[in-house]
Parts: C-alpha cells; structure tokens; sequence
C-alpha cells in the first residue's frame, strides 16, 4: 500500500548547474538544483528571492547555465555554499563573456547562454524563464553526428529530499525502443 506524502515534490533528481551573471560589474556563480525544461528551447531556473544573483539576472537580462561534472563538483558546491552577498566568487571560475555578455564557466563541458523571457514569482522564488541563445560542448563530449553523448559526459544530479549528489550511469535502453519490442 502507498503512503500519500502530501504535496511533497518528488520530480528529483534533477541536473546540477552552476548559473552564472554579472552582478555590479563582476561574475557571479551560484549553485542551483531547481531548472526544468519547457519545450525544446526554453529552461526554467528557480532560485529563491534572496539570492544576490537574482539581481544581476533582473539588469542585464542574460545568464549561463553550466552543467557540473565530477571533476568541478567541489567548485560548484563552494558557489553554492557562500552567498554572493558576504563573499565575492568572482574569481571561483574562469570565464569568458558569451555572445549575450554572460560569464561563462571555461572549465565546464557543457553551457547554455540565455536569455530572460520572464519572470514568474512564486511565494519565495524567482522563476526565470529562459530561451536558450547558444549551446556549447566540448567536443570530446560529442557523438560522431555532433550530439552530446551523455555516456562520456557524465553530468552530476541533486537529489532534494537526502540532499545529495549524485553521479549518472549507464544507459538503460534507447528511447522508444522497448515498446517496439514487446510488439514485434
């Protein structure tokens, strides 16, 4: 028998993401947990009111998105621990300016340059809609028709209610294939 939870949100594990933006001239990094996917060009980033990167997101109107791997999982994780407010994180990562002017993570395998769309704001949270402007991957994480292979790249995953990290596996089976299978 299930145990109802109540309005518990069970959608975890998510990908882990160090969001990027200028904040009164500088770069700063914060770690973030909550993004979703809205179709096939736009992602949700939530972060909550206070967050001091919430500001330089509302000016300047573009951000990155940086998808963390083991190897920068313990940079990653200090961004997240220091608020933006007391310490200057400036110099955690470096960066170059994207195309829209948003700092990107050099280190990082995988980023998305975006844009703000809106802002939808719950009790607590800012939630930016974002389009996706630029994509960029390193190409060691590339299948041979130029498409990330997540069985190189290996991104890490948060995982809310143990408050974990947790590292991605091995493919189970392609998509829409076992289906297939069971009627053949």
């Amino acid at each position: 028998m299930k145990k109802d939870l109540g309005s518990v949100l069970a959608l975890y594990p998510t990908p882990l993401v160090v969001v990027g933006t200028m904040v009164n001239g500088k770069p700063n990094w914060v770690l973030v947990g909550h993004v979703g996917i809205m179709g096939h060009d736009h992602i949700m980033v939530s972060l909550a009111k206070p967050h001091y990167t919430n500001q330089g997101i509302r000016e300047s109107k573009v951000l990155s998105v940086n998808i963390v791997d083991e190897e920068m999982l313990e940079k990653a994780d200090y961004v997240g621990c220091f608020s933006g407010n007391k310490t200057d994180k400036s110099e955690v990562f470096a960066y170059t300016l994207g195309q829209n002017g948003a700092p990107m993570i050099e280190e990082v395998k995988l980023s998305m340059e975006c844009s703000v769309e809106d802002i939808y704001e719950t009790k607590g949270f800012d939630n930016f809609i974002l389009t996706i402007d630029h994509t960029y991957a390193e190409e060691n994480i590339l299948n041979e028709k130029g498409k990330i292979d997540y069985d190189f790249f290996k991104p890490i995953l948060f995982e809310m209610p143990g408050y974990t990290y947790l590292k991605t596996g091995d493919t189970a089976a392609k998509c829409m294939t076992l289906g297939k299978e069971k009627t053949e």
